[in-house]
């Protein structure tokens, strides 16, 4: 997920923890956990994506390939994360170090922020078509949610509705709630999000904030709401992610019933769970193919700026085979992609062939090109293709 959204969960489950908490012996003191619980979860929902850092140890693209959404998104690496973290907010906030030290509710409170906010975090980047590998290394497969856009605005107005009204400043509150108002807007003038579910969005927003407003100064009602709707909007995509790959896998087999289809890559459409972008891998003899398309669960119009679809592409199994085998870049490479494509002297990855900025996945193959050293050992998610 883009890094607004894990903020905005963050706030939001730290509101809930520190709501769902006894009160502190003073009001400065509630108001220092308050502050401490909603940072940190914010902070650790966020924390794992400090492997950007990381990606210049690799040659471009292999970089941020293979080490975003590397080694700080599994579950092993995040427990000496959530341990420095939790010391850096002892060592460099000293009004929490002194109210930790006396009061048991607000360790509990950090504990819970924390280890939620890590856990949320590679659930919700879990949900989309890039993919994690949590269990690394005791398994190194590609696991991929396919399920949620990867800038959901759902989860920006269920949650952020509820947290501006929280806010102590009537003018952050209206400031709050007009940014929202006017990136919703934005999506829907530039088609990546449908009218309709533009004005969904706003009843929901209504809803939640009014369940909020209502449950009162130190209520919790309007964000367990918004978190509610949070979990039934990802059952929801879940449930018609599988129904939109079992009528595309259909559709396939109906047309070639001799073709073997190993994936179905899709990509939500944004608070439109009726509509999907997908990328098929087809293999017929030592053929594969991989095409492109918008699948609709029912009759309904999907928003024009994401229904691009590439041309249908095919390539050579045991050519792809020789270049794994033969060079380490690749070889490399193939550790990410989930929808290989060989084409001109280039590796790239089908699945992101319409992103407005180019294929950021692409890899310019060179035979005499040093091999990567600390290359990290993911599965790879075309090992049925490869083998």
């Amino acid at each position: 997920m883009d890094n607004i959204t894990h903020s905005i969960i963050g706030f939001g489950v730290g509101e809930l923890v520190h709501r769902s908490l006894p009160a502190e012996v003073d009001s400065a003191a509630q108001r220092v956990r308050h502050r401490l619980l909603l940072v940190s979860c914010a902070l650790a929902s966020n924390f794992p994506d400090l492997d950007l850092f990381l990606t210049r140890l690799l040659p471009d693209p292999l970089g941020y390939l293979l080490n975003h959404r590397g080694h700080t998104h599994t579950a092993l690496w995040a427990v000496p994360q959530a341990l420095l973290l939790a010391a850096l907010l002892w060592l460099c906030w000293p009004s929490a170090r002194t109210l930790l030290r006396v009061s048991r509710p607000a360790r509990l409170g950090l504990a819970w922020s924390i280890g939620l906010g890590f856990a949320l975090h590679l659930l919700m980047d879990f949900t989309n078509s890039y993919g994690v590998h949590p269990w690394y290394p005791f398994d190194g497969r590609w696991l991929y949610g396919d399920m949620v856009f990867i800038v959901e605005p759902l989860f920006w107005v269920a949650i952020g509705v509820p947290m501006a009204l929280i806010m102590r400043w009537r003018g952050l509150r209206i400031g709050g709630l007009v940014v929202l108002f006017g990136a919703l807007v934005a999506f829907a003038a530039r088609g990546y999000l449908g009218w309709t579910s533009f004005a969904v969005l706003l009843l929901i927003g209504l809803v939640c904030g009014w369940t909020q407003w209502r449950s009162g100064p130190q209520g919790r009602a309007g964000i367990m709401l918004a978190l509610g709707v949070s979990v039934a909007f990802i059952g929801v995509q879940g449930a018609a992610s599988h129904a939109a790959r079992t009528q595309i896998t259909a559709a396939v087999k109906a047309m070639n019933p001799d073709v073997q289809v190993l994936d179905v890559a899709l990509t939500a459409f944004p608070s439109q769970p009726l509509c999907w972008s997908y990328i098929t891998m087809e293999v017929a003899g030592a053929q594969y193919r991989m095409r492109g398309g918008v699948a609709q669960l029912a009759d309904v119009t999907c928003p024009a700026g994401l229904s691009a679809s590439p041309a249908t592409v095919t390539g050579s199994v045991q050519e792809l085979r020789a270049l794994k085998a033969s060079n380490c870049q690749a070889d490399a490479w193939l550790r990410f992609g989930r929808m290989p494509l060989l084409a001109d002297g280039m590796l790239s990855d089908y699945r992101f062939a319409t992103t407005p900025r180019g294929n950021f996945t692409t890899l310019h193959i060179s035979p005499t090109a040093p091999c990567p050293a600390g290359v990290p050992a993911w599965g790879y998610p075309r090992a049925d293709l490869l083998n």
